[in-house]
């Protein structure tokens, strides 16, 4: 899965422009790389996200759906640092 869909679909960023948007401007990296939105996503992986309000996110991929709810998003990714 795409990193900028993974990040709409788990629920680490709200919208998917703003997932890509995020992304462009070097905010998000993949497993310690600056990524691009088509960077494929595999379990495993760790996503860190830094916004220039100075908070930051480091998630661990668990599992990658297509779809979830909001209940079922959090199930997608283990929170390793906030």
């Amino acid at each position: 899965m795409r990193l900028d869909k993974y990040l709409k679909v788990s629920r680490l960023i709200k919208r998917r422009e703003a997932a890509k948007e995020f992304i462009e401007k070097g905010f998000v990296r993949l497993n310690g790389k600056i990524a691009k939105p088509a960077s494929e996503v595999l379990v495993g992986d760790v996503i860190d996200i830094s916004s220039p309000f100075g908070k930051t996110i480091k998630a661990k991929i668990l599992e990658i759906r297509m779809v979830s709810t909001i209940k079922d998003a959090q199930d997608m990714y283990e929170l390793l640092s906030e």
